[in-house]
């Protein structure tokens, strides 16, 4: 996720680095390769310009080319244009009506349907709603199966009407039953065409009028750049629509929709999908977002998809064992577990700052713990306990057990006994010094593979 964007825009920030003292004429040159990159992200045009137009403007009236450090200053105005561009702050939903009707639109294969159950997940666990699904396109053979089989992954009923092909009838019927049933929350999940064609538009502005939605959110492809803002445009002069979703940014996405849409329709992107699992879904935060632009992390979002795994009786459970030096591999699988939860291992390591240069041509496959896991499943419960009784007999037996080398297998031994000695370390208060030290200088843990 934008990390060509990434690269240009650190290549343009180097013609201020290269040189002894900087001038207008550089810093022009700089924004000239800031606006490039813009482009080549597939920023409009005009946008791109204007973009540029206001860094020169506010560089040149905050005096960046006195200022002591006039490339950090520069950046800074630069992060700030961006967040703006992206709308400046997260939106939230309007959820105030009982029930809080949500209206999904979009084209055909934008993710409509897994953005509806994503966001019942959402209301669920984040805002503790109990949401009611209605399968409201009556056209596409799978998109009802697909909307119960995903409602129940995420524990929220489908309100479905078998035969009836009248989406407005069947949206309406679905909001009485979630008041006569409890539901706080209706999400709407609707038909989409391949194109913007007068009968879609027809029928979506027909279920508008007829449910009054409380939010109406505009569900679009990423990957589709200046076409995702052309159809936002399209939908949003006849819907006049809340926010934005923004699905497949973990993609091969350029970023241009997400710089452009704001600005082309003025309104706020709310969601950002960031995967294919039920829980890749974000809050888009355009301060966040422009962090990670400028390749500088994303450590806020690291923490939040942290705390959502958090466990605070099994964190006191692993300080005790830590005390007692009894942490063992089974401790260790149920830490994969909760990484492996918090979403692409790729993604995560990019938000923490400085790393995203580190794994950016690093091929991080999202099963790479998949011969750690091996390893720890191929040794007896006793072995797990107490790793320092596996001798070279025993080794080669785990290696048969899990199809890996025994080469392999004293290398997880190995880093899992410094491993021990660092959190023994942390818990001595000896902290992030003694940390650094055990990694001999921050080298850090030679990798399984």
């Amino acid at each position: 996720m934008f990390e060509n964007l990434t690269d240009k825009l650190d290549k343009a920030f180097h013609i201020l680095k290269g040189h002894g003292k900087i001038t207008e004429v550089n810093v022009a040159e700089t924004l000239k390769e800031v606006r490039r990159a813009l482009l080549d992200a597939d920023v409009n045009y005009k946008i791109a310009k204007e973009f540029t137009n206001r860094v020169k403007e506010k560089a040149l009236g905050q005096n960046v080319l006195t200022a002591l450090k006039p490339g950090q200053v520069l950046i800074k105005i630069v992060h700030d244009e961006l967040v703006e561009l992206m709308g400046g702050q997260a939106s939230g939903l309007n959820l105030s009506g009982k029930p809080s009707v949500i209206l999904i639109a979009g084209l055909q294969g934008s993710g409509k349907t897994t953005f509806t159950a994503k966001l019942a997940r959402w209301l669920k666990k984040k805002k503790n709603k109990n949401p009611l699904l209605v399968a409201g396109d009556v056209y596409r053979p799978a998109a009802i199966d697909q909307l119960k089989v995903m409602g129940e992954k995420v524990g929220a009923e489908v309100y479905t009407e078998e035969g009836n092909k009248n989406p407005v009838e069947i949206a309406e019927n679905a909001i009485e039953y979630a008041k006569q049933n409890g539901f706080d929350t209706v999400i709407i999940d609707t038909a989409g065409r391949l194109a913007v064609d007068e009968e879609m538009m027809n029928e979506i502005e027909q279920i508008h009028k007829a449910v009054n939605p409380h939010e109406t959110l505009f569900v679009v492809d990423s990957m589709t750049g200046q076409d995702a803002v052309n159809t936002a445009k399209a939908f949003n002069d006849r819907l006049d629509f809340d926010g934005v979703v923004l699905t497949k940014l973990d993609g091969d996405a350029r970023g241009g929709a997400a710089l452009s849409i704001k600005s082309v329709v003025n309104k706020p992107i709310k969601f950002i999908g960031t995967g294919e699992k039920i829980e890749d879904l974000d809050v888009f935060h355009p301060d966040r977002m422009a962090d990670r632009i400028l390749g500088m992390g994303d450590i806020v979002s690291f923490v939040e998809k942290a705390q959502e795994q958090f466990d605070a009786q099994e964190a006191a459970k692993l300080r005790k064992k830590l005390a007692k030096n009894e942490f063992g591999f089974d401790d260790f699988l149920k830490q994969i577990q909760q990484i492996k939860k918090m979403g692409s291992i790729k993604d995560l390591m990019g938000m923490i700052p400085g790393m995203n240069k580190m794994v950016k041509d690093t091929d991080i496959d999202d099963d790479a713990f998949k011969s750690i896991e091996a390893i720890i499943y191929s040794m007896t419960p006793e072995e797990r306990r107490h790793p320092k009784i596996i001798n070279s007999s025993r080794k080669k037996r785990i290696a048969r057990g899990s199809g890996t080398s025994v080469q392999e297998v004293n290398q997880l031994l190995k880093q899992f006994e410094q491993m021990q000695k660092m959190m023994k370390m942390m818990q001595k208060g000896g902290g992030l010094k003694n940390m650094m030290r055990m990694l001999g200088g921050g080298r850090g843990f030679p990798s399984l593979r």
